[in-house]
């Protein structure tokens, strides 16, 4: 009995060292582990459907590092793009993951907005993306913004677009240019720039992001947020800038500055009430298309001068088409690849001709600001699932080339009208595009008959190789035959041409100080974005914005940036 009884107490013995070891060896390991716990980033490069799944990019993540899957706690991607160089497409993909730990709450950095209720306040002029992002800027650095916008809010605009299509009736307060948001709200919301030395790009896909954009535009090496989720995003900024004690004022116009001496003190306006005056440095945001305000520049003999402008056309292909070109095959985009994007560039007699805004699965739309006006610009919603796809042909026009008097500060503005009035009589004189098909615009003959188009107004067979202006016409006409020789099958007669595509860009600049931002000789007076002359797009518009709210507060006493 007494053997038995230490022959089970060794058994005993031995479980108890058995466990100990054990449990040492867990602490060991869990020490281990979190010695491990490390944040790393991976260049893929995938097939598109494997591009497509989580699980398959966890999987390539483990493989090419070395790592446990199971350790992976999270993962990111942090930026993509697709080679559609050779037949083989590949998605190119840099993905942070996450051994042992667990990421950040939010995929994006926010920013804080303090109240500014009491502090010293700053006219915005213009609700746009240069005005929007001058009025949070100007909260962050403590100053109180009163956003004055001519045209209606984002939501209330969508009734006086729908009726330019439904009655041909352009409502010149309220359109595809002016209202909250400005042009960019309801033409694409594309999110690629080239300015990234004036100011940070990622400051401004973050604030989109804390304000309802999907965090993808983070990530896509062309970031698009769509024009069935701009508004909302819009809308969003507006609700963060009243909460943080701005204002924000619709339907008011501005119909004068506040000139005392060499200083702006304000601007006057006009609201459904009649004459109301606001008072601050001003930060003149009002977009490329407010003609009245270079008029009125002018005409008080603030200094503005003539800039060069791109000129052209819309182009509509199918979008199967096009993805067939991009993609080089005859399934297109397949189910895991996007509708196709493209971009031509190509010197022509001295002057760049060159797509510009180009909108995969998407809709030409009437962009006119008043009457006898035809001008056409293009959109995407945001899963560009559109049957066509489009892009403005343009012609770099510079001031030499049309103006007889380079010192006409509206010469270039004047000829911007003058063709979107003959358009408009071209087009029976409503909001019907003249349009042409492209093989037989760049032959010089008459289309009988014009395709399916997604342009809502409709369009009316014309021959635009005859009556757009040579310098144009020609030119683009040699592009299009160079277009056509890089993609077999461009070049094509499924595709149509409508004119005309005139509002690239301001025609006019207002004269700033490089370094201080503000007007050359008006104290307080800072233009700002599109509209002045310095920027081009949503993006580079929103960093001007920025720049200027920061030279406003440098200005303004006790508050440096």
């Amino acid at each position: 009995m007494a053997q038995r009884y230490i022959k089970y107490r060794h058994v005993t013995q031995y479980f108890f060292v058995f466990c100990a070891f054990f449990e040492t060896l867990f602490r060991f390991s869990t020490f281990f582990c979190y010695l491990c716990a490390m944040i790393r980033d991976f260049q893929l490069r995938l097939l598109p459907q494997m591009a497509a799944s989580d699980a398959e990019i966890r999987q390539h993540v483990a493989d090419e590092g070395g790592l446990n899957i199971r350790d992976i706690r999270a993962q990111r991607i942090l930026r993509r793009s697709i080679d559609a160089r050779q037949r083989q497409i590949f998605v190119n993909l840099t993905v942070r993951v996450w051994v042992n730990e667990e990421p950040e709450t939010e995929a994006f950095q926010r920013t804080d907005y303090p109240c500014v209720e009491n502090r010293p306040s700053v006219v915005v002029v213009g609700a746009g993306p240069g005005g929007l992002f001058a009025a949070l800027r100007l909260i962050e650095l403590g100053l109180r913004p009163i956003v004055v916008e001519r045209g209606k809010d984002v939501h209330e605009r969508k009734r006086d677009i729908a009726r330019i299509s439904r009655e041909h009736l352009v409502n010149p307060e309220s359109n595809y240019s002016f209202g909250e948001g400005g042009a960019g709200a309801y033409s694409d919301g594309k999110l690629y720039t080239r300015s990234k030395k004036r100011g940070s790009v990622e400051k401004i896909l973050n604030v989109f992001c804390q304000h309802g954009a999907q965090t993808s535009i983070l990530a896509d090496a062309h970031p698009h947020i769509g024009t069935d989720r701009l508004p909302r995003v819009i809308e969003n900024i507006r609700n963060t800038i009243l909460q943080a004690g701005g204002e924000v004022h619709f339907q008011t116009r501005m119909t004068d500055l506040l000139i005392e001496g060499d200083k702006v003190m304000g601007i006057v306006a006009e609201d459904v009430n009649g004459s109301v005056e606001f008072h601050g440095p001003v930060i003149l945001a009002t977009g490329h298309s407010a003609r009245d305000v270079y008029r009125l520049l002018a005409a008080r003999n603030i200094e503005i001068e003539a800039k060069g402008i791109a000129v052209g056309v819309r182009l509509e292909h199918p979008s199967q088409l096009i993805d067939q070109i991009q993609y080089h095959s005859r399934e297109g985009r397949g189910r895991w690849l996007p509708a196709a994007e493209y971009s031509y560039v190509q010197q022509v007699r001295e002057r760049g001709v060159y797509s510009f805004c180009m909108c995969p699965g998407g809709f030409v739309v009437p962009a006119a600001t008043g009457p006898e006006q035809v001008v056409v610009n293009g959109m995407s919603p945001s899963n560009r699932g559109g049957k066509w796809s489009n892009s403005g042909m343009v012609v770099e026009m510079r001031p030499e080339d049309v103006l007889a008097d380079e010192g006409d500060s509206l010469g270039m503005l004047r000829y911007q009208e003058e063709l979107e009035r003959l358009c408009w009589q071209q087009g029976g004189r409503r909001q019907t595009a003249p349009a042409q098909r492209m093989s037989d615009f760049v032959n010089g003959h008459l289309s009988y008959d014009l395709p399916a188009s997604s342009y809502a107004p409709g369009l009316v067979s014309s021959p635009l190789h005859f009556w757009v202006p040579p310098f144009i016409a020609e030119r683009l006409q040699e592009g299009f035959r160079v277009f056509g020789r890089k993609s077999h099958g461009f070049l094509t007669n499924e595709a149509v041409v409508i004119g005309v595509e005139t509002r690239t860009s301001s025609p006019v600049r207002i004269i700033r100080n490089n370094e201080t931002l503000q007007h050359v000789r008006l104290e307080g007076l800072y233009p700002c974005g599109e509209g002045a002359g310095y920027a081009g797009g949503i993006v580079s518009a929103a960093i001007d914005g920025e720049r200027c709210a920061e030279a406003c507060a440098e200005m303004m006493k006790g508050f440096s940036v």
